[in-house]
């Protein structure tokens, strides 16, 4: 994507999260994410009631401006709260109907730029389970693509689409998407199969138990620990 178009709303906000900033508590918070962009020091209640104050009183009405600060946030940031920010703005309720397929390259940017779960996490379960409900089956069909992508972090994505989903899941394409990264032997997809199973588990334990018997040694032992912490607390 083009450098975006400069968007006042994005210089407002920008603003406002340094005025909040808090130097002392800024290398705390970049050492914990392992992050190369420095932080401010804003926290994230802090952070969202800035956002929220910002469409107060500059509301994006329509899907261009929507986008143009997404990405000013995003593309022109200096610190990683900014891009914390451009996650809060895509993904605030009140957008929720600018969010659709035509969308999803802004998703697939922030998220192959992100690169790191505190990115990625809440754009799968909260963007691409958005998609999922309101557009399946053209959404099913970019989730199994990128299960097998040679992104990381696309297939951590379309693992953890579902998170939020619980009764409306769609476990044939949830077991599509971990049976093909079964062999992957990183943490991040390891920690997302056992994430995606355990969450299912507070909907329906004896499937998932079902699911982590027939497959066993085949998932990971991080995966079915993940997978399996919570059924005991409900079964």
């Amino acid at each position: 994507m083009p450098r975006p178009t400069p968007s006042p709303f994005a210089r407002a906000l920008r603003q406002a999260l340094a005025r909040a900033a808090d130097p002392a508590r800024a290398p705390a918070m970049q050492a914990y994410m392992k992050s190369e962009m420095a932080f401010l020091g804003v926290g994230s209640p802090e952070r969202r009631a800035l956002v929220r104050a910002a469409l107060g009183a500059r509301p994006l009405r329509d899907p261009e401006s929507w986008q143009r600060a997404v990405l000013d946030l995003w593309q022109r940031a200096r610190f990683r709260e900014e891009r914390y920010a451009a996650v809060d703005v895509l993904l605030h309720p009140r957008h929720r109907h600018f969010l659709t397929l035509e969308r999803l390259p802004l998703l697939e940017k922030l998220i192959t730029e992100g690169a790191w779960w505190d990115y990625v996490d809440a754009l799968a379960s909260h963007g691409l389970g958005s998609l999922l409900c309101a557009q399946p089956a053209k959404t099913r069909r970019v989730l199994r693509r990128w299960s097998r992508s040679s992104s990381l972090w696309k297939r951590r994505a379309a693992l953890l689409a579902q998170l939020k989903l619980r009764e409306k899941a769609d476990l044939e394409l949830l077991y599509a998407c971990i049976e093909v990264n079964l062999e992957e032997d990183d943490f991040f997809i390891q920690k997302a199969i056992g994430w995606a199973l355990r969450q299912h588990a507070w909907t329906d334990p004896k499937e998932v138990r079902r699911y982590v018997a027939r497959f066993g040694s085949r998932l990971s032992p991080l995966a079915r620990r993940e997978a399996l912490k919570n059924i005991g607390k409900r079964t």
